[in-house]
């Protein structure tokens, strides 16, 4: 395991001017990824997937989960009804775009809109082709996979005719092109974590929070707020929470404002360049006098990051998400520690394509997306908690939750900006 960044006491890091790129830019960077995962990832996937051809058709404002992964900036939806087909060449893969949109540079137009209708085209590609399967998106497991509309679905087998007997499902490959991360994906994926843990920096701050006025929803909105005003966009509402002596994690009703003493605990994500972060950290407000948290807390934290060890010790390419959550729950239980286990994959979905290990609800194992193997070239979201008792609280019982997004690569974790090992403290005075 690699990059195992400690995060140090809070300082009030300006992050105003993080080098966030303009859309235009942007647009290049995702275009180019696009282009070279077309020409070098897609024929490898579709080979593994054993699919000759792909078929991707969606209808705008009914988007597919894959398709706007595989069109180019500027487009921001289906137009219409959008067709693409990839088929597996000796020396590649052929993309091909049925419909309205220009991809001129990514896709051929193969539609002779003035002399046949769209599904027309779509039939005399399959026919010339002559592929042996035809892949489409539909699937029972997982949601990637099932893209495909029921009354598309219909009209396609009704205008297929007998090749509709080639078809079968996508699934795999769809997962596999949304799960695998290029070497100029990885490259920045560290860049966008490092965002994010500057704005938990900076919302656990008395630049943000007054201890006695502010409340954890204050702290949310500002997190929500500050992506905002930073051109990023929130994939999910930011949220924060406490626990302190008179308040546990269990509590219906929580008590909402800040107060010195209080351990608190965020969890933010955004998206920026098509991917997607995920992180959960936790502060301790400094009561009057003090320099730092409780020893018991450091503990609970120190164990938290004990239950990542284990975890990632136990990860091995090919293990399903189900195996990996059984041995490292029976590791961590040896380990004298109380383990629940959610780890999910992070790319242009922050709840991802690939293997689920452990639903925050479920520590037995999921079928069918939980039997989905661990691939190289992933990215994880390592989301966890362990449950403790504090000492200095009367041994009251704190749950330490913690999420850190890491690349599965070469056979090994690899935290993408470090991991929280201390925890973020906010002082008594600004």
């Amino acid at each position: 395991m690699k990059n195992d960044m400690t995060t140090e006491p809070i300082k009030n890091t300006d992050i105003s001017s993080p080098g966030i790129l303009p859309q235009r830019q942007r647009a290049k960077i995702r275009n180019d990824w696009l282009k070279e995962r077309l020409d070098t990832l897609l024929p490898e996937l579709m080979h593994l997937a054993k699919i000759d051809m792909w078929v991707v058709i969606a209808r705008e404002y009914n988007e597919d989960p894959v398709i706007m992964s595989l069109l180019p900036e500027p487009n921001m939806n289906a137009r219409r009804r959008t067709m693409l087909v990839f088929a597996l060449t000796e020396t590649g893969v052929e993309c091909l775009h049925i419909g309205k949109q220009k991809l001129k540079g990514y896709y051929k137009n193969v539609w002779e809109e003035t002399s046949e209708k769209q599904f027309a085209c779509l039939q005399r590609i399959i026919r010339e082709k002559n592929p042996k399967t035809v892949g489409i998106n539909v699937s029972h497991i997982f949601p990637f996979g099932d893209g495909l509309s029921h009354s598309l679905y219909l009209r396609l087998m009704e205008e297929l005719g007998p090749f509709s007997r080639r078809i079968k499902s996508a699934e795999k490959l769809c997962v596999a092109w949304l799960e695998t991360r290029i070497k100029p994906e990885l490259s920045v994926y560290p860049d966008l974590v490092n965002i994010n843990h500057a704005i938990i920096r900076e919302a656990f701050s008395r630049k943000v929070i007054s201890p006695g006025v502010t409340t954890v929803d204050d702290v949310a909105w500002w997190m929500r707020q500050k992506i905002t005003d930073l051109g990023l966009r929130a994939w999910f509402q930011p949220t924060v929470d406490l626990q302190a002596r008179d308040v546990t994690f269990s509590d219906e009703n929580p008590r909402r404002t800040i107060l010195p003493g209080d351990m608190l605990h965020c969890d933010i994500g955004f998206s920026y360049l098509g991917l997607n972060t995920d992180n959960q950290q936790l502060a301790y407000v400094l009561k009057d006098g003090e320099t730092d948290a409780p020893e018991g807390l450091k503990q609970a934290l120190t164990a938290g990051n004990q239950l990542q060890d284990i975890l990632a010790g136990t990860m091995k390419t090919g293990m399903t998400g189900n195996q990996i959550l059984k041995e490292a729950r029976q590791n961590a239980k040896a380990a004298g520690l109380d383990p629940s286990i959610y780890t999910h994959p992070l790319g242009y979905h922050g709840h991802g394509a690939g293997p689920v290990i452990g639903l925050y609800d479920n520590q037995e194992g999921i079928s069918g997306n939980g039997d989905y193997p661990l691939n190289e070239d992933t990215v994880y979201a390592i989301e966890l908690n362990v449950k403790r008792n504090i000492p200095e609280w009367g041994d009251q019982p704190v749950a330490i939750y913690l999420e850190e997004d890491a690349k599965w690569s070469n056979g090994e974790l690899t935290f993408l900006g470090g991991r929280q090992k201390a925890l973020h403290l906010i002082g008594p005075n600004a």
